[in-house]
């Protein structure tokens, strides 16, 4: 093996970007910045490394954080998510803030898991978070946002689909208490596991009325008939009410002039201990995995000493350019500069990048023959003319 093998390999889960890929990364942040900010929402940027606590202790999924110790014996991570740092963020600089803020951000979170495509352990996220804003009307805004987002990325063939947590949630702890076996259902309703399900509950002694209103419920998949459906599963209050929520929300996102994109899915939990109210999910054709999600998550600041409700997305830039299938090439550098001598040539490339193109300098000759199919005109020089 030589020797320098190891060395040119990098660490399991994450990858070089290379400039093709990197320019169509840039590109689509760009868009989605530019989205966010007309919008009405700023930017903020919290710290990659964060205290164990801050991102543990409402990460079902633990085992997946990048954790380490410093010089002082303290446990941090990596961030796994930018909602619970920014919620941080939030309590710690904005506590006396006027509400609702709208915030956004783009960057890398990091994940211990399982490698596949569109997964890595190093990924890109864009979203927002809507802190402070209760009801129907800011869960339309961030799913209108959603929506816009993947329109932004020249992402056409797409649907959003939304769930609502307390729905399902509701309906399981009427009927069960036993946190085992709601996880157990959950996955196999997160999964799509209907056969595996009906077995779950048979297993548990889900007889009659609740196995057929549970059934029933994520299995109801469609559009906006699936609400009038729903309704006749329960008569509980919360449910019927989370239901009105739905179709309010819906009539909203049609006077957007979006509702063509959406459907609704009570398989769509995500993790409800995290989720306090509708969920929704952002799908394309070729992809088993969704390329954006969110939802309201109203306990999260509380942690932090802020009692304020929230909603916020994410979206995954990777899964988006994998969506996209193709990638633009990155536009060809204007002109290569060359021909004189070294005082010549810098000034003449500095005049040129000064009135907005791109140069590069050939000094010794070797760039004419480097760049030759990625320069649209070769400038020659000649004492101090061109």
């Amino acid at each position: 093996m030589n020797k320098f093998s190891t060395r040119l390999q990098t660490v399991n889960g994450v990858k070089d970007i290379l400039p093709k890929e990197a320019f169509e990364k840039r590109k689509l942040e760009a868009s989605l910045v530019e989205l966010f900010r007309k919008w009405g929402y700023q930017e903020v940027q919290p710290p990659t490394i964060e205290y164990y606590d801050v991102v543990a202790e409402n990460d079902n999924s633990i085992d997946e954080l990048f954790k380490f110790i410093d010089r002082e014996g303290r446990i941090l991570a990596l961030r796994p998510d930018f909602t619970t740092p920014i919620a941080r963020l939030v309590a710690a600089n904005f506590k006396g803030e006027t509400l609702p803020l709208r915030l956004f951000y783009t960057g890398n979170v990091f994940r211990f898991e399982s490698t596949q495509t569109g997964r890595q352990r190093e990924f890109s996220q864009a979203g927002v978070e809507l802190i402070g804003a209760k009801g129907v009307g800011a869960d339309a805004e961030v799913i209108a946002l959603a929506i816009e987002a993947m329109l932004a990325c020249s992402l056409k063939d797409f649907k959003i689909g939304i769930g609502q947590v307390m729905v399902t949630k509701g309906l399981l702890e009427e009927f069960s208490q036993e946190p085992a076996d709601i996880q157990t259902i959950k996955q196999a309703i997160i999964t799509k596991d209907f056969v595996g399900l009906e077995n779950i509950l048979l297993n548990q002694k889900w007889d009659g009325k609740p196995r057929k209103e549970l059934l029933g419920l994520a299995t109801l998949h469609g559009s906006i008939e699936v609400l009038s459906k729903a309704r006749k599963l329960s008569n509980n209050d919360g449910f019927l009410q989370a239901i009105e929520e739905l179709e309010q929300v819906y009539d909203i996102l049609e006077s957007y002039g979006l509702s063509k994109y959406i459907f609704f899915d009570f398989s769509i939990l995500r993790d409800f201990e995290y989720y306090t109210g509708i969920v929704f999910e952002g799908y394309t054709p070729d992809l088993g995995y969704p390329v954006c999600g969110g939802g309201r998550y109203d306990n999260l600041l509380s942690r932090f000493g802020l009692e304020k409700p929230a909603v916020g997305f994410a979206l995954g830039q990777e899964r988006v350019m994998l969506a996209q299938k193709s990638f633009s090439c990155p536009p060809k550098i204007d002109y290569l500069v060359t021909g004189g001598d070294t005082k010549t040539l810098l000034k003449k490339a500095k005049e040129l990048r000064a009135q907005g193109y791109s140069a590069i300098v050939d000094f010794d000759g070797s760039s004419a023959v480097q760049v030759k199919d990625n320069i649209n005109e070769v400038l020659f020089v000649q004492g101090g003319k061109s």
